[in-house]
């Protein structure tokens, strides 16, 4: 049974990905930050359709905690007869809007730790428990490629991690670890307070198939990625979006 990490999975793409790889054979770990109760959700979820999952806790901005994590995460492989696990998901993530002449130092230091710096160093820390042949999948956004208004530092970050995941792919391959990024563009969550009926509207009119995507939409392209049939994708960053903007 194929292992999959997926970090911020109570809920969002993560949890639609955290299902989707469930249903295509693949066990689950799934981490969660402030809602437990989301983490708990989606595993019953999961075990009740027959599968295997469970929830870790992991606030992906707190770096000095990677290794307790990595402890864990060991013996609860450990639990399911393996040593190592096959598929990393850097997923967690939160939104802001915020234009650049206002945005704060905290601010911007909160979503480089959670969306470039946790990304980088959880990555590191569990390198050793990656299996040969294993992947890494970074979600990032279609605002690195769409500049969109008061989410500069969201963005930019983003953005490097997709630069970071070609760094990955370079110096991960001898081990054939694949690397690519998954780039959604409008999405129907709750990141940075979700989306009123205008600003639907507005971004459904901006997108060649006139709507904004599901959360299942990224999932089953993440899932497809990451899928044996598409072993030779590697280092790249894949738009799922609809066709935003072109």
């Amino acid at each position: 049974m194929n292992v999959v990490l997926i970090t911020g999975g109570s809920s969002g793409i993560g949890a639609s990905t955290a299902i989707e790889c469930a249903a295509r054979g693949m066990g689950v770990i799934l981490t969660y930050h402030r809602h437990p109760e989301g983490g708990k959700r989606i595993v019953s979820q999961i075990t009740a359709a027959g599968g295997n999952a469970i929830a870790l806790p992991l606030d992906v901005s707190a770096t000095e905690t990677f290794p307790a994590f990595k402890n864990s995460l060991e013996k609860l492989l450990l639990d399911w007869k393996r040593a190592d696990f096959d598929v990393l998901i850097n997923n967690a993530g939160f939104g802001l809007f915020n234009p650049i002449e206002t945005v704060t130092v905290d601010q911007f230091d909160s979503l480089f730790n959670v969306h470039l710096k946790g990304p980088f160093f959880l990555t590191q820390s569990l390198l050793p428990l990656l299996a040969e042949g294993s992947q890494i999948v970074n979600v990032t956004s279609a605002t690195t490629r769409v500049a969109t208004a008061g989410v500069a530092p969201y963005a930019a970050f983003k953005g490097a991690l997709e630069v970071l995941t070609r760094y990955m792919a370079k110096e991960f391959g001898p081990r054939n670890i694949r690397a690519n990024a998954i780039s959604p563009g409008a999405i129907r969550t709750k990141l940075g307070g979700g989306l009123n009926d205008e600003f639907e509207t507005l971004l459904a009119s901006q997108t060649a198939l006139a709507r904004v995507g599901e959360p299942e939409d990224v999932a089953r392209a993440i899932a497809g990625l990451i899928a044996d049939e598409n072993r030779w994708i590697n280092a790249q960053s894949i738009e799922v979006a609809g066709g935003y903007q072109i």
